[in-house]
């Protein structure tokens, strides 16, 4: 799961892992702690995806057909499993995004911040 340095928001971002891994890849492939220090580096740090969810996420993603994977070597030479986007993930990264500002928005409004 995504967790987050505040508290209480984890039930929140739990929902969006997926989504925040589809975005990560469309910059092209990655390994599973890439991805983690991508999301976690672009959030300054208030995300931080743990492997006990990141790794489930990833599969789950690569089952439905969102992702696709090959083994390669990592940064230090390591044997590491790489992620890509697929244009099924692309699409679905596209309804993800409609449906975030849309949330978003709706909070916004009831918060009275728009």
């Amino acid at each position: 799961m995504a967790r987050s340095k505040a508290p209480n928001d984890q039930e929140l971002l739990q929902g969006t892992l997926d989504m925040l891994i589809l975005k990560t890849l469309v910059m092209g492939p990655a390994h599973g702690h890439a991805i983690a220090q991508v999301i976690e580096h672009t959030s300054e740090e208030v995300l931080q995806i743990e492997q006990g969810s990141l790794y489930p996420a990833l599969h789950r993603l690569e089952d439905r057909g969102w992702l696709s994977s090959t083994w390669g070597a990592s940064e230090n030479n390591r044997k590491a499993k790489f992620y890509k986007l697929t244009a099924q993930g692309k699409k679905q990264l596209a309804l993800e995004e409609n449906r975030w500002r849309q949330m978003s928005r709706a909070i916004g409004l009831v918060m009275g911040e728009i």
